[in-house]
């Protein structure tokens, strides 16, 4: 069973879902993709793990670095996993490009090229955002790119963090 929950954010309203382990969804209200993997059978409730998130994004969003992970269970092909697993990797207040995360990939499978247009349909996917911070990648010349929650919130997250943009 998957549950769902809200979070009042300083960038608006965000969507939690979880299941009874881990966080499986966090989407701003009327991102793109918008609760695109929340199972059709949910139920509203706060769960354990939602008030963990919870109090990982009051931390965050006092624009400090948390101290603990969320666990997190992502819904998508075995490629978009890759990517947010790769995505996790990314230090608090720091960014990767589309190309980095390709080139990781293809490292990771002996030569076998990856685009970065596919890590950017994979990224712009992600179910689990700011906890899984795709907002921290980037185009490769440093630019704001393709950011389902709006550009303006990638520049904020990313604001908050001072990273270097």
């Amino acid at each position: 069973m998957e549950y769902t929950s809200y979070y009042d954010s300083p960038l608006g309203v965000i969507l939690l879902s979880s299941d009874d382990n881990a966080l499986t969804g966090l989407w701003f209200e009327g991102q793109r993709y918008y609760a695109k993997s929340l199972s059709d059978e949910h139920q509203e409730r706060k769960t354990p793990v939602m008030e963990l998130a919870s109090k990982w994004l009051d931390i965050y969003f006092s624009g400090n670095e948390p101290d603990f992970t969320v666990p997190v269970a992502v819904n998508g092909t075995p490629f978009q996993k890759e990517v947010c697993h790769i995505m996790q990797t990314i230090p608090y207040g720091n960014t990767m490009t589309y190309g980095e995360i390709a080139d990781i990939i293809t490292a990771e499978r002996n030569g076998t090229k990856t685009s970065p247009r596919a890590v950017g349909s994979a990224v712009g996917h992600n179910p689990v955002s700011i906890i899984i911070p795709c907002h921290r990648v980037v185009g490769s010349d440093g630019s704001l790119t393709g950011y389902a929650g709006g550009l303006e919130r990638k520049q904020k997250l990313l604001m908050l963090e001072h990273a270097a943009i």
